[in-house]
């Protein structure tokens, strides 16, 4: 394998995982390009709220540069950093503050899925093609790579990087055998935008940090405030760009209530893809009759528009696979629900390792192959431990089971109730 002289990588997708690794080789000298499969980088923005925790952004503080990672702190929501867990009557189960220990504030943040993507774009002008989605690799005489896209370009590289998500063609020609399935459940997520007028029509306790609604069985819902400033002088990189539709779905300048109601997919009782978002925002109304006035609210009064239907799919453990210069991150290989909020954050994990990896071949620190099997071992099994934890948590989420149900309300409410318990939890979360 040719890797005497300075290393190049292929990075093929531009989702967060992806970019974060080009903003750390590109940092370290190490020469990096990225295609992405959309036309230009306002196409592929997801419109709502995301959770760092501290793996995620302890890689990002690595990754970007002081000056960017600055603003990703500073554009990031303030204040919110408890949690709670509700009935769908708007009864307190249990309520996590951040005077109740340190480490739940320490290193989480929640931002703009579009924030985050114009951020991570900031410093990576010339290094991500788009329009460039990877079709095919093959592996020259000399071990590298010859990547194939989709614009009739091709590139050759000393690593290739699969970060194209979860319908990876890195991964569906590298590990065939690697799948991904469907839960069998779909959430309908929402906004609520916050101005003057709508804040004043919302329960405050619906403000005052992210929350978990536990209704009887069946079904479950997650919301999460997210008030943010743009700092001066940050305007340029995450204010609304040209391009960008306009709606509040797309818009990460104003803020707002971000909402996900998830239930097994038979239980909506219709061919919920083929509903527009009027439709989806109608079918979360009627799902949600009886509940709170306070909770009814939140969802009937937010923009229709800004429904969103989202099937959740996992991806299956596979064993370690043997090393080679073509490799995996994020939800390219560990796809996961997003029940656990830890998804994205595990990508950053894989970024960050990918990286130090990457850098101490091309310092010859370490042998290419070397470096990357010993990313590969450790990120099979956090991130595969990542798609367990995430699945089990979808699917109590969604449980039929009202013993089961009614089992862990009474835990939490212990929880509660007893301070040395809550300070345990508390040191969990933060983690």
């Amino acid at each position: 394998m040719a890797t005497n002289g300075p290393l190049h990588v292929i990075i093929a997708g531009g989702g967060i995982g992806g970019l974060a690794l080009a903003n750390g080789l590109h940092r370290a000298g190490v020469s990096v390009s990225v295609h992405e499969r959309e036309s230009q980088r306002t196409d592929r923005l997801q419109g709502f709220r995301i959770h760092i925790n501290p793996n995620g952004s302890n890689a990002l503080a690595e990754l970007l540069s002081p000056p960017l990672y600055a603003t990703f702190t500073a554009c990031a929501g303030h204040g919110g950093n408890g949690f709670g867990f509700v009935t769908e009557q708007l009864t307190e189960l249990l309520q996590i503050d951040p005077d109740e220990g340190e480490a739940t504030a320490s290193g989480h943040y929640g931002i703009s899925r579009i924030t985050l993507r114009q951020l991570l774009l900031a410093d990576l002008d010339g290094v991500v093609h788009y329009g460039s989605m990877l079709e095919r690799y093959e592996r020259l005489p000399d071990g590298r790579i010859l990547a194939h896209f989709s614009d009739g370009t091709t590139e050759i590289g000393d690593v290739l990087v699969g970060a194209d998500g979860g319908t990876s063609r890195v991964r569906a020609q590298f590990l065939p055998h690697a799948k991904r399935i469907d839960t069998g459940i779909v959430t309908i997520a929402g906004k609520y935008g916050l101005t003057p007028q709508s804040r004043a029509e919302l329960d405050a306790r619906l403000l005052r940090n992210p929350l978990s609604v536990i209704p009887p069985s069946g079904c479950g819902m997650f919301l999460a405030p997210h008030e943010f400033d743009i700092p001066e002088g940050a305007e340029q990189i995450v204010g609304n760009q040209a391009g960008i539709p306009a709606g509040l779905l797309l818009d990460n300048t104003q803020p707002y209530v971000f909402w996900a109601f998830a239930a097994k997919r038979e239980r909506y009782g219709a061919d919920l893809e083929s509903l527009s978002p009027v439709a989806l925002h109608d079918m979360a109304v009627r799902m949600t009759t009886g509940w709170a006035p306070e909770l009814r609210t939140l969802i009937t009064e937010s923009d229709p528009e800004t429904a969103t239907l989202l099937p959740i799919k996992t991806s299956v453990p596979i064993r370690a696979w043997e090393t080679t210069n073509v490799t995996l991150l994020g939800d390219a290989i560990h796809s996961m629900t997003p029940f656990a909020g830890i998804g994205a954050n595990t990508a950053l994990r894989d970024a960050l390792g990918l990286c130090r990896a990457i850098t101490a071949a091309e310092q010859r620190e370490r042998g290419l192959i070397e470096a990357l099997h010993a990313y590969e071992a450790d990120m099979i099994d956090y991130g595969f431990s990542a798609v367990s934890a995430s699945l089990n948590a979808a699917n109590q989420s969604v449980s039929d089971s009202r013993f089961a149900r009614g089992a862990g309300k009474l835990a939490l409410r212990t929880i509660n109730a007893i301070p040395v318990m809550k300070r345990l939890m508390v040191a969990d979360l933060g983690a």
